[in-house]
């Protein structure tokens, strides 16, 4: 069994067709059966039943899908990480990131990453929840990701920097001419929330918080991006809550920013699979320098607290 076999299998998957699989790997048909036959000779059995319009997974073919599928990016991660760790000219850096980072931080990070290392080519990937973060991290997906601190990590977790979650309103609010707000002072009012609101302590966080508050918040429209949120809170559909990087830096400071008080805030970090080395220890070093950072908190968030849009803080 080869890691070449594999990778045939899981597109002849992939493409349902022997043909179109083929014609996506650049090697003949007759090549690529001989080397799906080979594999199901090592294997002791069928992987795919042949049809006479495309292919499908036998039982054996499921079983093995998910361990073919670990071991081709396991390899394609190690082949990158041994580039980046050497500092190759062409290497890759697979960098996953929850939206609001994506938007609200990293931006200015690439730039001065690619102005300092021209050389290694960096990947993006984005993702709504931290749940998701971790889980794709995990696959083997990126190198290294950046968000909220991860839950029961088995990996590498270091601490770059703070994030600060505020409340966004419209200008002309009643709380416009403040600074900050407590929260039973916004129990008459209306919420932009996300679809995918973390949940703690079993209820979802707003309600969570809100509840410790004394009050049931009033939600009057979910979205699926924080900056989305933000949008309809300066137009006055209601109040979200947004990690204060994405307001300032990716959406604009077009509304009111309020501190919640107390104070919400949450630890920043990069977290991967094995300790960073070489390209991935360079980035790390540079979020140090580039991620925002704040005072001890009067209340710091829940570490757990994962990403989700709009009034819970976090993408």
């Amino acid at each position: 069994m080869s890691l070449r076999q594999m990778e045939y299998f899981l597109t002849v998957v992939d493409e349902a067709s022997f043909t179109r699989a083929a014609e996506a790997l650049h090697v003949t048909q007759s090549a690529l059966s001989h080397q799906i036959k080979a594999l199901e000779r090592s294997v002791g059995g069928d992987l795919l039943e042949r049809l006479p319009r495309g292919v499908r997974l036998t039982p054996m073919g499921r079983a093995f899908r998910p361990h073919a599928e670990l071991a081709v990016r396991s390899a394609v991660q190690a082949r990158r990480a041994a580039r980046a760790a050497a500092g190759a000219e062409g290497g890759e850096l697979h960098v996953a990131a929850v939206h609001s980072v994506a938007v609200g931080i990293l931006p200015d990070v690439f730039a001065r990453w690619r102005a300092a290392h021209p050389g290694v080519l960096l990947h993006l990937h984005e993702y709504a929840t931290t749940e998701a973060l971790e889980e794709e991290v995990e696959r083997g997906t990126a190198d290294l990701a950046v968000g909220p601190a991860p839950h029961d990590w088995p990996g590498t977790v270091v601490t770059v920097g703070e994030e600060e979650i505020v409340l966004v309103v419209p200008f002309d609010d009643r709380f416009a001419g403040r600074t900050s707000v407590t929260l039973p002072e916004l129990a008459d009012r209306p919420w932009v929330r996300c679809a995918m609101e973390p949940v703690i302590e079993g209820q979802r966080f707003l309600d969570w918080a809100c509840g410790r508050a004394g009050f049931r918040p009033y939600t009057a429209v979910y979205t699926e991006h924080t900056s989305t949120a933000v949008r309809m809170a300066a137009a006055g559909v209601g109040v979200c809550t947004a990690p204060s990087h994405i307001v300032s830096g990716a959406v604009g400071e077009d509304c009111v920013v309020l501190t919640p008080d107390p104070p919400w805030r949450r630890a920043l970090t990069v977290f991967s699979r094995v300790p960073p080395t070489g390209a991935a220890e360079a980035f790390v070093d540079l979020l140090r320098t580039s991620c925002p950072t704040a005072p001890a908190p009067t209340t710091a968030l829940p570490p757990h607290v994962c990403d989700g849009t709009a009034a819970t803080a976090l993408t």
